[in-house]
C-alpha cells in the first residue's frame, strides 16, 4: 500500500469552515469511492481558524489543508485526483514514505469525527547546504526525539517525499503532521509544558530553535494549524 499526500488550496472567496464542510460532505465520499483504502483530511474548520495567528507562511496564497490517501498502487491516483478536482482550486500531490514516531493513543474518536485539538501541518524544504542523508539524519535522529521530549505533542507523523505527482508542485521534501491541544497552539508555555516556569520555557524554546535551524531555513518553512478528520 502507498500513501499519497495532496496539499490543497480552497477556491477563492470560500471561507475555511465552508470549505471544510464541502470537503467532508462531497469530496470525502468521492475519494472513498475512488478505491481509497485509507483517508485522512486536514482542514481549516472554525476551531483551527481560531488559532490562525499561529500560521507561518511566506506564500501570498497559502494552502488550506492536506488530503492523505492510501492506495494499493500509486498508478491508480487518477481517480483520486478526479475526485478532488471539483472541490479545490488546485492541489500539489506527493508520493510519500510515512513513519509515525508518535501515534495518537489518547484522543481517539470514531471514524468521521473531528480529532480533538489541532494538527500543525509543516511543509519542509531541504536546504541546499545539506546533503540528503545528513538532512534526514538530523530531522529523524536528532530533531524528532527532541520535539517529542520538550513539547506537548500528541501525535507526530513524518511524510518524506519520494516524488511529486502533480505538475508545478512546490519543492517540499517533507510533510509533517503534529498534533497538539488547541490551547497550546498560541500559548508557548503550554506548548513546551512549561506553565509557571519561565526558565524552563526559555531553555526549551532555545533548544527547539537551535534544532530547527540545523536542518531548515526558517524563512522557507510553512506551518498551518488545521483540524484532522480520519474517514477510513
Amino acid at each position: 500500500m502507498e500513501k499519497l499526500c495532496y496539499v490543497v488550496w480552497k477556491p477563492a472567496g470560500v471561507a475555511g469552515p465552508a470549505f471544510t464542510e464541502r470537503m467532508l460532505a462531497e469530496a470525502a465520499p468521492a475519494l472513498l469511492a475512488a478505491s481509497a483504502r485509507g483517508l485522512s483530511l486536514l482542514l481549516p474548520d472554525a476551531e483551527a481558524e481560531s488559532v490562525a495567528r499561529a500560521r507561518i507562511t511566506r506564500l501570498d496564497d497559502p494552502p488550506a489543508g492536506m488530503v492523505s490517501v492510501w492506495l494499493d498502487c500509486v498508478d491508480a491516483r487518477g481517480a483520486v485526483e478526479a475526485a478532488l478536482a471539483p472541490h479545490v482550486a488546485r492541489c500539489a500531490g506527493y508520493l510519500v514514505t510515512e513513519s509515525v514516531p508518535l501515534a495518537n493513543t489518547t484522543h481517539r474518536v470514531p471514524l468521521g469525527e473531528r480529532t480533538p485539538g489541532i494538527t500543525m501541518l509543516a511543509c519542509l524544504e531541504e536546504p541546499e547546504r545539506l546533503d540528503d542523508e545528513t538532512w534526514l539524519s538530523i530531522w529523524h535522529d536528532v530533531h524528532t526525539p527532541l520535539a517529542m521530549e520538550i513539547q506537548c505533542t500528541r501525535r507526530y507523523v513524518r511524510n518524506v517525499v519520494a516524488r511529486a505527482l502533480t505538475p508545478g508542485a512546490p519543492p517540499w521534501r517533507g510533510l509533517v503532521e503534529e498534533a497538539f491541544p488547541t490551547e497550546a497552539v498560541t500559548d508557548p508555555a503550554r506548548w513546551y509544558d512549561a506553565v509557571g516556569d519561565p526558565e524552563k520555557l526559555r531553555e526549551r524554546m532555545g533548544r527547539m530553535i537551535a534544532s530547527v535551524k540545523r536542518f531548515l531555513d526558517l524563512d522557507r518553512v510553512e506551518s498551518h494549524p488545521l483540524a484532522e478528520y480520519v474517514l477510513a
